[in-house]
């Protein structure tokens, strides 16, 4: 593919792109929240199961599960489609979202646990998977006095960047890119008590291999390297769609990680203890989950 100038990528194509972008935005920001979300589901798994993108899904689904039959397969890589599109639609109405009360589209379970992170004075971390619509945990938070401080990775537009943070307006708490830059401000907003949110999914290169599903998945320790070296609390929580528009929000008793003096073996067992806890997230409701990501070594780039 021929390399594309950098000024003609900013000032022709990323003000396309980010045209793009808003129109769609705005298309589902007019609809009501339920309507977008069903034309959105609608959308993902119409077109979503055709892309070749789809064949990295069926393929970590048969690594996961390795019995399951095709039929089944197709199944869920066809629900995933409908729970992304879904995901996406109800993006421009995050602000419309009341976790706590109010038209009771969100059920809550562990909301105490939420305050013990909020209330107990010192650092913390929230962790989750790509599950449901991750993006509600966010507001589970912040409508609970608990602001989030994230890692994640800045888009190259930054037409399409700003539409990005005006969807989180929402949300309290930092956005921090990533990056050697990220990672010094994350450290420091840390150790002066912040909490953190991270999504513990996603495979990284330069990670650990953890086990996944009986499999080792290169997975990213800071999550444990914090929690180990602060001595710090982590709540596990995640979103489940119940159906359409509305969820579950369950959040999970603070964890802390026992330290034995042996550093690479305390960060392998606290990371194999959270890599485990999704896994049963993701066999409780698997066509919610993600499974675009590249978990396992050997698969495609």
């Amino acid at each position: 593919m021929a390399h594309v100038p950098a000024p003609l990528n900013r000032y022709l194509f990323h003000p396309v792109e980010a045209a793009a972008a808003f129109a769609v935005y705005m298309f589902f920001r007019f609809l009501p929240l339920d309507w977008a979300s069903a034309l959105g589901g609608f959308l993902g798994r119409t077109i979503g199961p055709r892309l070749r993108l789809s064949n990295r899904a069926r393929r970590n689904l048969r690594a996961a599960y390795p019995e399951m039959a095709e039929a089944d397969i197709k199944r869920i890589v066809r629900g995933m489609w409908d729970n992304l599109g879904r995901v996406a639609a109800e993006f421009p109405h995050l602000d419309e979202i009341e976790v706590y009360g109010g038209d009771g589209r969100v059920r809550v379970e562990g909301a105490e646990y939420v305050d013990q992170l909020r209330d107990d004075g010192e650092p913390g971390i929230f962790y989750s998977a790509h599950i449901g619509n991750w993006e509600i945990l966010a507001l589970g938070a912040t409508q609970r006095g608990l602001p989030l401080d994230r890692v994640y990775r800045e888009a190259n537009n930054r037409l399409v960047e700003w539409l990005y943070q005006h969807g989180r307006a929402a949300v309290e708490g930092a956005l921090i890119p990533k990056g050697p830059q990220g990672v010094r401000q994350l450290l420091n907003i840390f150790r002066a008590g912040s909490h953190l949110g991270m999504l513990v999914d996603q495979k990284m290169n330069d990670g650990i291999p953890v086990p996944f599903f009986g499999r080792p998945a290169m997975t990213a320790p800071a999550l444990a390297e914090l929690a180990l070296r602060h001595g710090c609390p982590v709540v596990g929580a995640r979103v489940t769609r119940l159906k359409g528009a509305r969820f579950k929000m369950t959040a999970l008793p603070p964890l802390r990680f026992e330290k034995t003096g042996d550093h690479k073996a305390d960060v392998l067992k606290a990371m194999t203890q959270i890599n485990a806890q999704v896994e049963t997230w993701v066999r409780d409701t698997p066509e919610q989950w993600l499974w675009l990501h590249n978990r396992w070594p050997g698969g495609e780039e």
